[in-house]
């Protein structure tokens, strides 16, 4: 898959933090205020070279409570909620290191370019989403640097995640035998979920508590508790704060373990405790539905070159790179030989920088946009996407009937999410489990 086409995978929720306007989303919360003179600020937990302090996790519980009743979710005391909010921000910190070590940056045009598209989204100008967050008490430099955080960890993301699942044909074609897989194919589950994780290199005993806990819990929405209350409280997953809230998921993108629970509930229901080898899992079925698919597209065969802005190469320099590239092409030079030569798209370089036939909503909406305005053989000037900067030539259009291909498509689309799913849960526990963290308080720990 090429790096412009977009990600299905769950664990990309951090890019919507970037695209909602929710202004008191916790994963945007301001950093800490500077302790009044003379007060000391107490160090919660130490994070390898780094800690989190009472202050940042007062701001960060105040956001939540905010966004929670923004989202209509029951908060649950502060205590428990405390203890959450610690837990994500040590995982923010410890990604956030990752990437610092390995050199992902973000630019302040970037920064500008995320924010510019969340106000867009929202029919709102960029003054007028300024004003917004100043009305809702969001500091406007806190916001810049949360955004540019939540960027700098989707980056980290796709290069430990995305770039590293492969589903291959054989995969492919193992799930299309599947009679059920084919005939579920445009049947999406809504669900939430929660999860009592355990460590990979847990004890019986630490397996037999966390066996226990979701005991618990499965008897308290037995007897009526509140589902998102209690992922909030005390769900290890990626998404407890937001209620468990998993969205619409097809059948391929979940896990086996999954699809035989949900084959069973109805809407409403909540499943029995699910063991996997992350621990222990609840899930409620929200709604079920089934889509009609168009048969018949629009397909457009593209080819692009790539350059990523970085410490070397600045934004302009990038820009200027490329319009000398697209002045060579339109001097007679062959874009495949420069594509190879230039393009840091790993995944269609080798091929001349060719993307393929693309169908619509392949591609992520910058990069479509400019590519539907182009006739064939006409080049674009740079386009701007959150990969970076490409110069896009169409080679054709024709219109396909895809019922095989969509099939196909769809068949990889959803391996793909669920392997991701599951490298993700893999890739935290390690991060977690290869950290120095050390909570200095009872309250904390």
């Amino acid at each position: 898959m090429p790096h412009v086409a977009k990600s299905a995978a769950p664990w990309s929720a951090f890019i919507a933090l970037l695209l909602s306007l929710m202004l008191a989303s916790p994963a945007l919360a301001a950093p800490a205020r500077p302790a009044a003179a003379g007060d000391i600020d107490r160090i919660l937990v130490v994070v390898n070279d780094d800690v989190i302090t009472e202050t940042e996790l007062a701001d960060r519980l105040a956001q939540t409570r905010k966004q929670l009743a923004a989202e209509r979710i029951k908060a649950p005391p502060d205590d428990i909620l405390r203890k959450q909010l610690l837990d994500r921000m040590v995982l923010e910190r410890l990604q956030l290191q990752l990437a610092a070590q390995t050199g992902i940056r973000v630019s302040e045009a970037d920064v500008d370019q995320a924010l510019e598209s969340i106000a867009r989204r929202n029919k709102l100008s960029v003054e007028d989403f300024r004003k917004a967050l100043a009305r809702s008490g969001i500091d406007i430099a806190a916001h810049r640097a949360q955004t540019r955080d939540q960027m700098i960890i989707q980056q980290l993301l796709e290069r430990e995640i995305n770039n590293r699942v492969n589903v291959t044909e054989s995969e492919v074609g193992h799930f299309l035998e599947n009679p059920q897989n084919r005939a579920d194919m445009d049947v999406t589950y809504n669900l939430s979920h929660i999860l009592i994780g355990i460590p990979e290199s847990a004890s019986p005993e630490a397996i037999q508590t966390a066996k226990k806990r979701a005991g618990d819990i499965l008897r308290q929405l037995k007897a009526g508790g509140d589902f998102e209350q209690i992922a909030v409280s005390y769900s290890q997953g990626a998404d407890a704060l937001k209620g468990g809230g998993l969205g619409w998921k097809k059948p391929g993108e979940l896990p086996e373990l999954f699809l035989g629970a949900l084959k069973n509930l109805s809407p409403g229901d909540v499943s029995e405790i699910l063991r996997s080898p992350n621990g222990f899992h609840i899930l409620k079925l929200n709604d079920k539905r089934g889509a009609a698919q168009a048969e018949a597209v629009t397909q457009t065969h593209a080819r692009h070159i790539l350059l990523r802005p970085s410490e070397i190469q600045s934004l302009e320099d990038a820009r200027q790179k490329l319009l000398h590239l697209r002045e060579r092409v339109e001097n007679g030079e062959d874009f495949a030989a420069l594509a190879r030569a230039h393009s840091e798209d790993t995944g269609s370089a080798a091929d001349g920088g060719d993307l393929g036939w693309v169908n619509p909503g392949q591609m992520v909406p910058e990069f479509e946009k400019a590519m539907n305005a182009l006739k064939p053989d006409e080049l674009s000037q740079p386009v701007r996407t959150t990969f970076g900067l490409h110069l896009i030539q169409v080679l054709g259009r024709r219109s396909h009937d895809i019922s095989q291909e969509r099939l196909e498509a769809a068949a990889r689309q959803q391996i793909h999410a669920r392997k991701a799913d599951e490298r993700y849960e893999q890739w935290v526990r390690q991060l977690r489990d290869e950290a120095f963290v050390e909570y200095m308080t009872d309250e904390a720990n």
